[in-house]
């Protein structure tokens, strides 16, 4: 193993995993990765604020283009079938770019140094819990370091680390989409975690949301697969 490469957000979790590497590979041996795609700039400069307060070099590559000339290659093949039926469909593919683009950088990285380059993964356990991730994308890495500890945790993981405060208490988003997470999910951070702890601590709208989003994202975690009996 060289090293670990990171899809920089501009948010508490992305950043967190990087103080981790940062501090266990030594920054050197981390390379972050900001993949704006029709993204704000706030996105990236937040990116930076983490990067360079833990000292690892960060490389922007804008997919926007990549996103549009798909998009377009997507409408000539299918025509007035895209028209209104592609929201769902827009917002997956961004993550999905991001994680080709951080395997592409891995790669190029191990042929280069001789030595390994681990894709790091970004979620929370309350994100994981309630399926929001992308499948294909944003669950797809070679290391999760913060898959068992809630947003609460990792911010407390961040306040230790000394991650910048302006980027571990922003308000959690997709930067996608629009919206906040919590806005999206319908439920907050704060609620999945009690829930996860015990069912009975919140209330019954939060809970049904919660197993609604839980129980309806399983196909995510297991695969249909079919086994020959012998």
């Amino acid at each position: 193993l060289k090293g670990a490469v990171v899809g920089v957000s501009g948010g508490k979790d992305s950043a967190v995993v990087l103080a981790l590497l940062s501090k266990a590979l030594g920054s050197e041996n981390v390379v972050g990765v900001a993949m704006p795609c029709h993204s704000t700039k706030t996105d990236t400069d937040y990116a930076k604020i983490v990067c360079d307060y833990f000292g690892v070099k960060l490389f922007s590559v804008d997919l926007t283009s990549v996103f549009d000339t798909f998009i377009s290659s997507i409408s000539e093949g299918f025509g007035a079938i895209c028209v209104g039926n592609t929201r769902d469909s827009d917002i997956n593919l961004k993550p999905r770019l991001r994680m080709s683009t951080l395997y592409y950088i891995a790669a190029m990285l191990t042929r280069s140094e001789g030595k390994g380059y681990l894709v790091a993964g970004t979620s929370n356990k309350c994100e994981l819990f309630v399926g929001y991730f992308t499948k294909g994308g944003d669950n797809v890495h070679d290391i999760a370091l913060i898959s068992d500890f809630t947003v609460d945790e990792v911010i407390a993981i961040g306040e230790y680390l000394g991650v910048p405060s302006i980027v571990l208490h922003r308000p959690p988003s997709d930067g996608l989409s629009g919206v906040t997470d919590e806005e999206k999910l319908g439920v907050r951070y704060s609620e999945i975690a009690d829930y996860i702890l015990d069912p009975n601590t919140v209330s019954d709208n939060a809970r049904d949301k919660i197993e609604s989003l839980h129980n309806g994202s399983r196909h995510k975690f297991s695969v249909p697969t079919y086994r020959r009996n012998e």
